[in-house]
């Protein structure tokens, strides 16, 4: 692990967290109380808030390394936006379906958490490939 590693890690893990709190806290609020007893009462779920932390801190460690791993020399904004589709396709995007096959969730409240992930996470991809951008290139 190296200063850029633990840096991107934590702006990450921030942006993350806050992105979070913006599509599942505010955006899809509405959404999540109308599923009445499927999910946790507010209150409830704080007693579960450090699980949310610490999956971001693995969420967001994992995907920074996957990412420092993969670096090709070539323009940071394609290599995010690539990485963000790749990210998006292997976990946002299957992770709702599977929940929608599964449980009995309304089909636009999966829809709107596959749009408003996937928006994320390509956001975060473009956030951790400008934090490993090769800065002596001039892209």
């Amino acid at each position: 692990m190296n200063r850029r590693f633990v840096t991107a890690w934590a702006v990450v893990f921030v942006a993350w967290m806050l992105g979070s709190f913006a599509v599942h806290g505010a955006m899809l609020a509405d959404d999540y109380q109308r599923l009445g007893g499927m999910m946790r009462a507010p209150a409830d779920a704080q007693n579960y808030f450090h699980y949310v932390i610490l999956a971001h801190v693995l969420l967001s460690g994992a995907f920074t390394w996957i990412y420092s791993k993969g670096i090709q020399a070539s323009d940071w904004l394609g290599q995010g936006l690539r990485y963000g589709i790749a990210v998006v396709l292997l976990t946002s995007a299957p992770t709702y379906l599977i929940y929608y096959a599964v449980q009995p969730m309304p089909g636009m409240l999966v829809t709107r958490q596959i749009v408003f992930d996937g928006i994320l996470v390509m956001l975060l991809a473009l956030l951790v490939a400008f934090l490993y951008r090769d800065r002596s290139r001039s892209d």
